[in-house]
């Protein structure tokens, strides 16, 4: 009789504790949808404006190389449209973000967010998909740009999707760190731009690697652009290779690490 009572209590005990969980998990993506809203609704009247901005300077330097270089082979092509394209994820994954989260930070947004019962990795989440949500239409612009101006014959594989994806998160979560890191908003206004042109321009992003001094290629390997630009090239030319399959865990990787260091980072109060 004891067993069996036994074995009922802990049956029921069981049960309650995969209803809790349960609830919980539901509740937790109630909050992240909640939260999702809240940092769509700070870019929902001028998202139109920040797209257009995003897209205007690589769109600019997309243009400019179509006119400066005369005949250009096909892999210089495929190098000046993605390296555009990974521009475009460099302005509004990184800059813009970045600049947004610094701005909230040093305002005392955090501070509402504190008093919310909601938990710091739903938060870094909403973060990390408004980053997606802003980021994906210049990316897609350019893309569409690129391959009217110089007629190009994308060579599409099923996993553009996934890469793709994989890209922005990697871009995106190197933004919210620096944001959720910088320590005031003129900081953060002097390193971003600086970063930006040195990603944009330093970087195996828009220049083969081979003409780049190795110091600069070596510093080159500690950013996801560099990355996100040689398995872009490379599905688009080659479909889905070994070096594809690479760059894609190294990206993985990155987005692990920005992930935990984000969690490390973010406090809701500043001194």
């Amino acid at each position: 009789m004891f067993i069996f009572v036994w074995k009922e209590v802990y049956k029921l005990v069981n049960q309650l504790e995969y209803k809790q969980k349960k609830m919980s998990v539901g509740q937790w993506f109630i909050d992240l949808w909640i939260l999702v809203r809240i940092q769509y609704a700070n870019v929902r009247e001028q998202w139109i404006l920040i797209i257009v901005l995003a897209s205007l300077f690589p769109l600019t330097t997309l243009m400019l190389l179509h006119f400066f270089v005369e005949n250009p082979t096909n892999e210089m092509i495929l190098r000046i449209v993605t390296g555009n394209m990974v521009f475009a994820l460099i302005i509004t994954g990184i800059n813009l973000l970045a600049q947004d989260l610094s701005w909230q930070k040093h305002r005392g947004h955090f501070v509402f967010y504190a008093t919310l019962p909601i938990s710091k990795v739903s938060f870094i989440y909403a973060n990390l998909i408004k980053g997606i949500i802003t980021s994906f239409p210049s990316f897609l612009i350019l893309a569409i740009i690129g391959e009217i101006i110089y007629d190009l014959n994308w060579s599409f594989h099923w996993f553009i999707i996934p890469l793709i994806l994989l890209s922005i998160l990697s871009i995106v979560g190197f933004g919210v760190f620096i944001g959720f890191w910088s320590p005031s908003p003129q900081v953060t206004n002097i390193v971003l731009p600086s970063l930006m042109m040195f990603l944009g321009f330093l970087t195996p992003v828009l220049i083969d690697s081979s003409q780049l001094p190795k110091i600069l290629y070596w510093l080159s390997l500690i950013f996801p652009t560099t990355y996100v630009a040689e398995a872009l090239r490379e599905l688009l030319s080659n479909g889905l290779t070994k070096g594809v399959i690479i760059n894609s865990v190294i990206l993985v990787v990155f987005t692990i690490v920005s992930y935990f260091l984000i969690l490390k980072n973010i406090k809701w109060r500043i001194e």
